[in-house]
């Protein structure tokens, strides 16, 4: 029962909309109608309001880290813990304030990532960062950071359920971005910095 009360708690914590919340306090329109309509970091940016986009950035990679963080604080192991992260990632993705609809949860993700282990979100962030200078795609840095953190974790981490929601974070991220695989191969996906749609 604890642990359903903790994973309802990061669950809800996950869910806030920090796009939504950010664009509001500066101004802005809502995400969810221009760009990618994703109330995440990246389609912020496109508004061209660096600082909202900030804001939503640091948000969103907050909750994730502070679902593991306060598992861990509260006592529980790290299994546990590494679950309430997955229950904010989702809560991100499917927030029940936006109708069980959300963003595609990369920032989440590093910010579960952090709790679990820096060195794994490290690598993480470090592959998103190379492949979106190199590409300017952040659909392709997101792809290239999702499937890097699972090996970082299979080499740094001890017990199959942190590793296994390394594999479920993952693989919903993939998911999460299947409308952008079709438009990378396309060539029709919006480059970082594109602008609105």
């Amino acid at each position: 029962m604890t642990l359903i009360v903790l994973l309802i708690g990061a669950y809800l914590l996950g869910s806030i909309p920090f796009a939504i919340v950010s664009s509001r306090l500066f101004g802005l329109a809502d995400p969810r109608e221009y760009g990618s309509r994703n109330p995440g970091a990246t389609n912020v940016l496109r508004s061209g309001n660096k600082a909202a986009a900030a804001v939503t950035l640091a948000g969103d990679c907050a909750k994730g880290w502070l679902a593991v963080w306060g598992a861990a604080a509260l006592g529980f192991d790290p299994g546990a813990a590494a679950l309430a992260g997955l229950a904010a990632f989702l809560g991100h993705v499917f927030s029940v304030f936006l109708r069980f609809n959300g963003g595609k949860g990369v920032a989440t993700a590093l910010g579960v990532l952090a709790g679990i282990d820096p060195w794994i979100a490290l690598a993480a962030l470090t592959t998103w960062i190379t492949v979106a200078l190199t590409t300017r795609y952040s659909s392709a840095a997101a792809l290239a950071a999702a499937a890097i953190a699972p090996v970082a974790g299979i080499v740094l981490l001890d017990g199959r359920l942190p590793v296994g929601v390394l594999f479920a974070l993952a693989l919903v991220l993939v998911w999460r971005h299947a409308e952008n695989i079709r438009r990378l191969k396309a060539g029709t996906e919006t480059r970082i910095g594109g602008g609105k749609r």
